[in-house]
C-alpha cells in the first residue's frame, strides 16, 4: 500500500485492506500488495485476537471444540465493528457482539451468562478505582452511614455460570436463579460467594442509595431473617471486613 496516494485513495486503501483482514472469504484482497504478504497479516491479526480471546475467556473456550471457537472467534472477527482499538477492552466488545450480534441457535444456552461471569473477573482486576478504607473493628454497623465498594458487582444470572466447566454444562435454566457477590479485596485480589436473594437485594439498595445507616437499609426490606439482629450484624461485619462496603 502506497503512502504516495492522495488522502482519498489511501483512506480506500486502509478499508480494502481491514475489509480482507476481518473476511478474506468475501472480500478481494488489495490489488497492491502481495497475496502472501496479505495472508501473513491476516493470520496475525486473527491469530492475537484468538489468543486473546481464550485467555480471557478460558471456561468457554474450554466447552468450545476447537472448530467450534475458531467459528465463533470468525464471526466476531467479521461482524463486530469494534468501538474501542485497546486490546484490553476487546472482551468487553466480544461481550456486545455475543448480546446483540450473535444469531448461531445452536450455541450454548448460557453462552452469554457465563461470558459475563468471566469478563466481569477480568474487568475488575483491571478497574483503576482505588481500595476503599476499611471500616473499623468496633465501628456500629447499624449507626454508620454505608456505601459500596467501586470494586464490588452483586450479579444476577439464569444459570449457576460458577459452576459450569467440562464436567458440569446444564441443558436448561434451574427454577431459582444465581445471585453472586464478586469483588476487588484490600489486596487486589477478585473474588466472589454467593449470596441470597435477600442479600442480593440489600447490596442494591447500599450501591444506588449510599449513605444511609445499616439500620436505614434494613428497615426498607421486606420480612427477612437479616433483620434479626445477630444476623445482621454479623452480615454487616463480614462486608466490612471484606471492604464490600465502607463508611460513607
Amino acid at each position: 500500500m502506497s503512502i504516495n496516494q492522495s488522502p482519498s485513495n489511501l483512506r480506500k486503501g486502509q478499508q480494502a485492506f481491514a475489509a480482507y483482514i476481518r473476511d478474506p472469504k468475501h472480500q478481494p484482497a488489495p490489488g497492491d500488495v502481495k497475496p502472501e504478504r496479505m495472508a501473513m497479516y491476516r493470520e496475525l491479526f486473527f491469530n492475537n485476537v484468538e489468543a486473546f480471546l481464550s485467555s480471557n475467556f478460558p471456561v468457554l473456550r474450554s466447552l468450545s471444540s476447537d472448530d467450534d471457537w475458531l467459528q465463533l472467534v470468525q464471526d466476531f472477527f467479521t461482524q463486530h465493528a469494534c468501538a474501542s482499538p485497546y486490546f484490553s477492552e476487546i472482551p468487553e466488545e466480544f461481550l456486545h457482539y455475543l448480546q446483540n450480534e450473535r444469531q448461531e441457535t445452536r450455541d450454548l444456552p448460557f453462552m452469554l451468562e457465563l461470558a459475563h461471569y468471566e469478563w466481569a473477573e477480568m474487568a475488575l482486576t483491571i478497574a483503576k478505582e482505588a481500595t476503599p478504607p476499611k471500616i473499623k473493628a468496633k465501628s456500629d454497623l447499624f449507626e454508620t452511614p454505608l456505601a459500596l465498594s467501586p470494586l464490588v458487582w452483586p450479579l444476577v444470572y439464569r444459570y449457576p455460570v460458577q459452576r459450569i466447566g467440562p464436567q458440569f454444562i446444564p441443558d436448561r435454566a434451574p427454577e431459582q436463579a444465581t445471585f453472586l457477590l464478586m469483588y476487588r479485596n484490600d489486596v487486589d485480589v477478585v473474588k466472589f460467594f454467593e449470596i441470597t436473594p435477600m442479600s442480593y437485594r440489600l447490596l442494591e439498595m447500599i450501591q444506588e442509595y449510599p449513605g444511609q445507616s445499616g439500620d436505614d437499609y434494613l428497615r426498607q426490606l421486606a420480612d427477612s431473617a437479616l433483620k434479626k439482629e445477630g444476623t445482621a450484624q454479623s452480615f454487616f461485619r463480614n462486608l466490612a471486613d471484606r471492604v464490600i462496603i465502607y463508611s460513607a
